[in-house]
Formats: structure tokens, sequence, C-alpha cells
């Protein structure tokens, strides 16, 4: 089933095509993947840059953190982002500081 794509609301990946629709079995939405999508998550980088899933970025200014002596340095790469919803909008894992969630607008894309 090379046509099925994930459901947009759940994330499920067990949609199934039907007519002209996808249909989620877990949460029952329903949608026409030959739309676009409105209001899909755009996340911009400082430089204004269309950020997506799996992008390398770079912080662009020393970040503190709780619980540690020392901050995230400017210059510091983060490899594999994963952009949710929210206020810090880019959950990552950064060596030496484990699973952090930061705001995209201190990074810039790699």
């Amino acid at each position: 089933m090379s046509d099925s794509q994930p459901c947009p609301q759940c994330k499920s990946p067990y949609a199934y095509p039907m007519d002209s629709l996808m249909v989620c079995p877990e949460c029952g939405h329903e949608w026409n993947p030959n739309e676009v999508d409105e209001n899909a998550l755009s996340v911009k980088d400082a430089n204004g840059n269309t950020l997506e899933d799996g992008d390398s970025v770079v912080v662009v200014k020393n970040l503190p953190v709780k619980g540690h002596p020392k901050p995230i340095k400017a210059g510091t790469k983060v490899k594999n982002i994963r952009l949710v919803d929210g206020d810090h909008n880019i959950d990552c894992k950064i060596d030496g500081f484990g699973s952090m969630a930061l705001k995209s607008e201190f990074v810039k894309k790699a």
C-alpha cells in the first residue's frame, strides 16, 4: 500500500484510502490527500527559512538550561529535529544535554 500516509490528526500509520478520501481507523478522521492543508505547521528559523522534520539546525546564541551549569553554546549543531506545536516548537536531542525543546527563533538551518 504505497499511497498510504499518516493521519494528520493522530499520526496513525494505519490510514487507508476510501474512494477519493483517506480514512484513519483509530480516530475516524477523513481527509482528501490531494488538498493542501492551510493549517499545516509552518516553522521558520531565525533567518526566515522554513524548517521540516529531520532537518539539522545550528544554535545562534548561548541558551541557558535549567539544572545545567553550562549553557548550550552558540554554534552547536542539532541533527534530526522534530517540529511540534507550542511555544518551544522544536523537539531534539543535544549531546551532553539530552532531550530538549527549543524555540525556532534561536536556531538557523544548517
